[in-house]
């Protein structure tokens, strides 16, 4: 395992599933940049995995893949001729195992990147300003931490879009009753890494449970429910959520902590 400060990745820009509107204005503009965009959903745990390419270089990188549709994320990329340099976790995840794991035998020489203060395994660790280059594209690491310690938002380096792991969901956020879980910190993370975003910034999150694919800075600091209150607000809410213990939570962490699957 070693970190690097200055990655070199592949990324693309844009929206998933089915949606009109802004995700065709997305997938356009993403074409014009030279970027190849795809959000995958996996149903289960509702969670989304992000491809991100330069067009011209293939270099691509995956988001938050899922160990039960990493098969198909493996053969969309062979379908595409692309080379995906990196597998990147936004956090250690508590609802469902990472496909970092079983990527890296699928696609040779694809590395596993998690942040530093996340307390798994990978072949990188990275952390706030560090970034992860693809082609003539970049993705900065964020450190957005409340949910978990090590949580990060990855930003393409033109702000145009960012992928906000569960740190900030639509219309709400991140659980801070487990794994390092605070939601003080979870506010001001969310407040001065992603809201300090341009407005017009598309914001793509790690899961949602209602079919919505993405949101906005603009609209998050408008409509968010949890996150346009006072913090002192905000931790009342987080403290009376009274959700359930993730289904997975007992065999996702553990697993998770060793990238998933690990091949050495």
């Amino acid at each position: 395992m070693w970190r690097c400060s200055k990655i070199i990745v592949a990324l693309g820009a844009c929206r998933g599933p089915a949606a009109a509107g802004p995700r065709n204005y997305c997938a356009r503009a993403g074409q014009l940049k030279g970027i190849l965009f795809r959000q995958l959903f996996e149903p289960v745990s509702a969670t989304y995995t992000y491809l991100l390419a330069d067009a011209e270089s293939k270099e691509a990188v995956l988001i938050d893949p899922v160990l039960d549709t990493a098969p198909r994320d493996a053969k969309l990329v062979k379908d595409l001729s692309l080379n995906v340099l990196y597998a990147a976790n936004t956090h250690c995840h508590a609802d469902h195992i990472t496909g970092t794991g079983i990527l890296k035998k699928l696609l040779p020489g694809c590395r596993s990147v998690i942040s530093r203060d996340s307390g798994a395994c990978a072949d990188i660790f990275i952390q706030e300003g560090d970034r992860i280059k693809f082609g003539k594209f970049s993705l900065e690491a964020r450190a957005t931490p409340g949910h978990t310690d090590g949580c990060l938002t990855y930003v393409l380096d033109d702000q145009s879009m960012a992928f906000t792991g569960d740190a900030l969901l639509i219309r709400g956020c991140g659980r801070t009753d487990f794994q390092q879980g605070n939601s003080r910190t979870l506010y001001e993370s969310v407040h001065r890494k992603i809201f300090t975003l341009p407005e017009t910034c598309l914001l793509y999150p790690a899961h949602d449970y209602t079919g919505q694919s993405v949101t906005t800075v603009a609209e998050e600091k408008r409509l968010n429910p949890r996150l346009t209150k006072t913090m002192e607000e905000f931790v009342k809410i987080m403290e009376n959520l009274n959700l359930p213990k993730p289904h997975q939570i007992d065999i996702a962490v553990p697993a998770n902590l060793k990238c998933g699957i690990q091949d050495s």
